[in-house]
């Protein structure tokens, strides 16, 4: 995480607290000629516009007046998304007792791929919990993906 995107959670999380939501994660990046700073905001039950719009205001005065960013930039607050990609720590802890999708690098037990509950994630391993009621704990460097899985 950068020093931009970190700044960033600091800000963002009290705000989002105050609107019941949690900031799940910042991106700072630059696409083509112009800079983004993303904040990924979730809730229970999910959140939406109304919410986004609310935690992107509030937010947005805090950045304005703090002034840490040395470069323009275009903000966007909104949804990780239904079936998003678990990557870094906060994410994983935030989702615990989810339904996930895993897919390895190598297969186990003969498959590469499986739903599981996240149990738990800890240096680096995450905690599955199968649906044979199986436990079991895979790093995540053997891991290709694990993403929210959604039942339509």
């Amino acid at each position: 995480m950068s020093k931009i995107e970190e700044q960033t959670l600091l800000v963002a999380e009290p705000i989002a607290q105050k609107f019941d939501c949690y900031v799940v994660d910042t991106q700072y990046q630059k696409e083509g000629s112009d800079w983004y700073l993303r904040i990924f905001i979730d809730k229970k039950g999910g959140v939406g516009i109304t919410d986004c719009e609310t935690v992107s205001r509030a937010i947005s005065e805090v950045l304005d007046s703090d002034d840490f960013i040395g470069r323009a930039y275009l903000l966007e607050v909104s949804s990780p998304g239904l079936e998003r990609e678990l990557k870094k720590e906060r994410e994983f802890l935030y989702y615990l007792g989810r339904e996930v999708s895993v897919k390895l690098f190598a297969p186990m037990d003969g498959k590469k791929e499986f739903l599981a509950i996240l149990k738990d994630y800890k240096d680096g391993d995450v905690y599955l919990k199968l649906s044979d009621d199986t436990e079991i704990v895979l790093s995540q460097k053997k891991v290709a993906s694990i993403k929210l899985y959604v039942q339509f």
